[in-house]
């Protein structure tokens, strides 16, 4: 008695089990509408936090090169001041000079001399300012078509989540 009730036990779970695994096997053979869509949903769900992903990244890099050229700005700046300031004492030290030893004296041409070096390099200082300015536009310009980018990706993640709950639901 006690054989022939495990053999029917036996039975009946080798049964049970065959038709558990013959209706997984046809469930994943032919998924029907609903369960594409949720496929579909779940893909497009992870196609959507990877482009989030990578906007976040692009943002930041840009959020790092715009702080970068904010730096390069501000010491452009006070090169560029410091070679306004030596401008300034180059001329009253030529015109002192000027006064003391006259126009064509060596030491009138040294502040000359000093005077054009200085003029170039401040020049040259707001030459980098300007270059760093545009920079700055450009980095900013790109960083804020990428939060464009990321609000974007989020709204499309929103609503991605939002059909698979409503495909879940079976509405």
């Amino acid at each position: 008695m006690k054989a022939e009730l495990i053999v029917r036990r036996g039975v009946i779970a080798v049964a049970f089990a065959g038709l558990f695994a013959g209706g997984t096997y046809a469930n994943s053979q032919d998924p029907t509408p609903q369960q594409q869509d949720i496929q579909n949903d779940k893909k497009d769900i992870r196609s959507d936090k990877k482009d989030l992903a990578k906007d976040r990244a692009d943002r930041n890099a840009d959020q790092r090169d715009i702080n970068h050229d904010k730096r390069d700005l501000s010491k452009d700046r006070v090169d560029r001041n410091k070679d306004q300031r030596d401008i300034n004492h180059d001329k009253a030290q030529l015109a002192r000079d000027d006064k003391k030893y006259g126009d064509n004296s060596a030491q009138a041409q040294a502040d000359r001399k000093d005077l054009r070096a200085d003029r170039v390099d401040r020049n040259k200082d707001q030459r980098d300012i300007n270059h760093d300015k545009k920079d700055l536009s450009k980095d900013r310009k790109d960083r804020n078509q990428d939060q464009k980018e990321i609000n974007k990706d989020k709204k499309g993640l929103h609503k991605d989540r939002k059909d698979l709950r409503h495909d879940k639901r079976g509405h």
